[in-house]
């Protein structure tokens, strides 16, 4: 029985592990409510003595009947009976969660459909561990389901797991281990005790093995591995993979080989533009001092329920190497500008293994391995992280004329083609809708313009953070009901249009420009956008902007001058929103030349300085780690002396008074007499001295007079603080106690006169007597687990009876 609630305890424990992956607390309440049900199961089949089949099966009746009552108890019968309604209710439940859990990246919202699959998985996971606990009696193989709910977290999350939870989680198996071993020596016990006589069988039924050692020596091993298990990752040198707190296992960790993964940045942008905390995330300069979309990711596969991509760059492919590929589809006879750009990092951006640029990059300039994709001119590496990391980007931009865009051939690469054409089996009004957007378009260029404009201004979309989704069924309610939604939509959506009419697209994820401060570009996380980019041959790959922009949109985003009506055709506006900085021809005409980040030769790579990024030395890690080895070293050297000034102060106390001031003065006799003996307890066990416990404070003062041959003045000190323990002790009135404190001071020194040099340094700096303190700490913690451990629920009077 009590098997069943150490079950449940470990199982709540490690559960705790999960709440970095919500937003709200609804599913750990509902989980504990799950966890309290399947133990109060466990309990009733151990106490009926079912059979252990049986058992599961009960967890499974209380577990359902516990998630009808939280979660559709209005359908149900008396609000607890299961009923068809409510059994349907929960099955709906059940699917609109692990759709909602697939669709958004953590922290996920904590709406009913979640915290309800979260509170079923932990009951199942309750159910398991006591089947294999309590029912089969293997404590250690009920590690394997609470690992499969530990490695959750550490498989989304690309943050550490909290070392405080992963505690949490590992004493909760420790302690079911130790139930299950004392358990198990109790039962053993008990055998024995019955061969007693009939006469003794009265006693022989309180009696049982003693298990205290048995459960200190585990407990002892246990948190000894817990603590390494926290302690040495931090103290190691970085291996591949990290330690088990250096990153989560999976996600967007630190990749391995030459390609890398990421999780979904599509429903990660939302939860950025959401975050109340608008925070810098970068800052740049630029030759021409224009604001450009920085991007970081480019995603090129849509399969009906996200956009995704995979980047892969071979070691031939850093970016130290020399130039990146030439931009794919851009000709040679298409007039470019060269802009270059000095971008620096936030030293608070975590887990970001790419690099925000400007496109098309044609050189980039960092330190680490950072490796290009030859077909989307991403930057990444598998082992370096953006964090802090300041850089340099040359960029060759097209400038793109409508009239050339107007002229490129409706025909493409067939390459091309088949990667940014694909599309899933699609609502047939989706490909009507971009028909009849498109129907008076004559070139692909015109097309996507009025596509754009679709989405801008003629529409009717509005801009919403309150949308959700972006799956097939998410993107017709979008284009067909709602019209509103954020960059993730607008950005999906013309995508989609685009290669249902036959335009190569590709959705980008990153910054836009950001706002100029200072003298830079400043971009924050509410920066943080999602856009299209449409091919057209000769060209290559050029940014839209579907989304609104201003106040009432995208705050800094900016529709591009090649998709804006021609001069001729424009009427003035004075909305910034919808204009653009031009840049001239010549990468000489910048605002100020000391803003240049190094001169180009004519084949455009850098041949002047370059800027030195900072790092922290490694003698300054070293030190860093020498120091805070030192002050865990000298933490038993502090409590000492910390000890040592607290029982000074009490020593100078003068202890005296007329009689009617007794009990005043009895409770500063006590303490000045009990500080003073504790002090000499304390020196003498530092010095390897100890006091032995038959020893009376006379006869010790007599044996440390001869023994270490005190002279008159520490005899008569020594004497002095035994007489005051001994009238303490013993008489009625212990009178007139002058302060010690010059005593203890001298047989201090008398004391010390009589050992080595080391055993002084010994004392001062690992004093025995406060390591014998912080052990005894440890110690007064196992017993409250043992205090826990003791708890019935019924006496063994009761259990006779029964």
């Amino acid at each position: 029985m009590r098997l069943s609630i150490w079950a449940g305890v470990a199982t709540l424990a490690v559960s705790l592990t999960l709440y970095p992956l919500f937003d709200g607390g609804a599913w750990l309440w509902g989980s504990l409510g799950a966890v309290i049900a399947v133990t109060a199961a466990g309990v009733i089949a151990s106490r009926l003595t079912l059979p252990g089949w049986a058992a599961p099966l009960l967890g499974l009746t209380a577990l359902g009947i516990y998630l009808t009552a939280a979660y559709t108890g209005d359908k149900a019968w008396a609000l607890l009976v299961p009923t068809k309604e409510s059994a349907l209710a929960l099955v709906k439940l059940l699917t609109t969660g692990f759709a909602d859990i697939q669709r958004y990246a953590a922290p996920v919202p904590d709406d009913p459909p979640i915290a309800m699959l979260t509170t079923a998985g932990v009951g199942v996971i309750a159910i398991v561990v006591d089947l294999f606990v309590t029912r089969l009696r293997r404590a250690a193989l009920a590690g394997l389901p609470l690992l499969a709910l530990f490695t959750v977290p550490a498989a989304v999350l690309p943050d550490p797991i909290g070392w405080a939870a992963f505690i949490l989680g590992a004493l909760g198996f420790t302690s079911l281990l130790i139930a299950d071993g004392r358990e198990r020596v109790g039962h053993w016990g008990r055998a024995v005790l019955v061969r007693r006589s009939r006469a003794a069988a009265g006693t022989a039924a309180d009696e049982s093995a003693d298990t205290r050692g048995l459960r200190l020596s585990g407990k002892r091993i246990g948190f000894t591995a817990i603590a390494l298990a926290v302690a040495l990752p931090a103290l190691l040198p970085t291996l591949e993979p990290d330690p088990l707190f250096g990153f989560g296992v999976g996600g967007s960790g630190k990749g391995r080989g030459d390609s890398i993964s990421i999780p979904d940045p599509v429903a990660d942008l939302k939860g950025r533009l959401q975050l109340p905390e608008n925070n810098t995330v970068l800052s740049y300069t630029s030759s021409d001092d224009a604001p450009r979309y920085l991007r970081i990711y480019s995603l090129d596969v849509f399969d009906g329920q996200r956009w995704t991509m995979k980047s892969k760059g071979s070691p031939e492919n850093r970016v130290d190497q020399g130039p990146l590929p030439p931009p794919p589809g851009l000709a040679s006879t298409t007039k470019t500008t060269r802009v270059e750009t000095d971008i620096q990092v936030s030293e608070d951006i975590t887990q970001l293994q790419f690099l925000p640029l400007p496109y098309p990059p044609q050189l980039v300039r960092a330190e680490g391995d950072w490796r290009a994709d030859v077909d989307s001119l991403m930057v990444f590496s598998p082992g370096d992280l953006a964090g802090g990391l300041r850089y340099q980007v040359v960029s060759t931009e097209p400038d793109a004329s409508a009239d050339q865009l107007e002229a490129s051939p409706r025909t493409v690469d067939p390459a091309v083609g088949e990667r940014y054409l694909k599309l899933p089996d699609l609502p047939p009004q989706i490909r009507q809708l971009a028909q009849r957007v498109t129907k008076d378009s004559e070139s692909p260029y015109e097309a996507a313009v009025n596509l754009q404009r679709f989405f801008t201004t003629t529409g009717g979309f509005t801009y919403s953070l309150a949308t959700q989704g972006h799956d097939t069924e998410a993107l017709t309610n979008f284009l067909e009901q709602t019209r509103a939604g954020y960059c993730e939509q607008f950005a999906s959506a013309m995508a989609v249009l685009a290669r249902s009419i036959g335009i190569p697209a590709r959705v980008a994820i990153g910054y836009t420009g950001g706002t100029k401060l200072e003298g830079r570009w400043e971009v924050r996380t509410h920066d943080s956008h999602a856009w299209p980019e449409l091919y057209f041959e000769g060209v290559g790959w050029l940014a839209f902007e579907p989304t609104p922009a201003g106040s009432a949109g995208q705050g800094t985003a900016r529709v591009p001058d090649y998709t804006l009506p021609r001069p001729a055709e424009s009427t003035p506006s004075s909305d910034p929103s919808t204009s653009a900085a031009e840049s001239g021809d010549d990468p000489t005409a910048a605002p100020n030349s000391r803003d240049r980040l190094r001169e180009l030769d004519p084949e455009g790579i850098y041949s002047g300085p370059v800027t030195s990024v900072e790092t922290t030395p490694l003698w300054v890690w070293i030190a860093l780690a020498v120091a805070g080895v030192l002050v865990i070293l000298l933490i038993p050297a502090l409590l000492r002396l910390v000890i040592r000034n607290r029982r000074v102060r009490t020593l100078s106390w003068k202890v005296s008074g007329p009689s009617d001031e007794v009990t005043a003065r009895a409770g500063r006799v006590d303490t000045s007499v009990a500080a003073a003996w504790a002090e000499l307890d304390d020196v003498l066990y530092d010095y390897g001295m100890a006091r032995l416990p038959s020893e009376t404070p006379r006869a010790l003062a007599r044996r440390l007079t001869e023994q270490y041959e005190f002279g008159a003045e520490a005899g008569a000190a020594v004497a002095v603080i035994a007489s005051a323990v001994e009238r303490l002790l013993f008489a009625r009135d212990p009178g007139e106690i002058a302060p010690m404190k010059r005593e203890l001071r001298t047989i201090r020194r008398a004391l010390a006169a009589t050992v080595s040099r080391g055993t002084r340094l010994r004392a001062a700096l690992l004093p025995p007597s406060a390591l014998r303190r912080i052990r005894g700490m440890g110690e007064g913690i196992l017993d409250g687990f043992d205090r826990l451990e003791n708890i019935r629920l019924w006496t063994r009077a009761a259990r006779r009876s029964s």
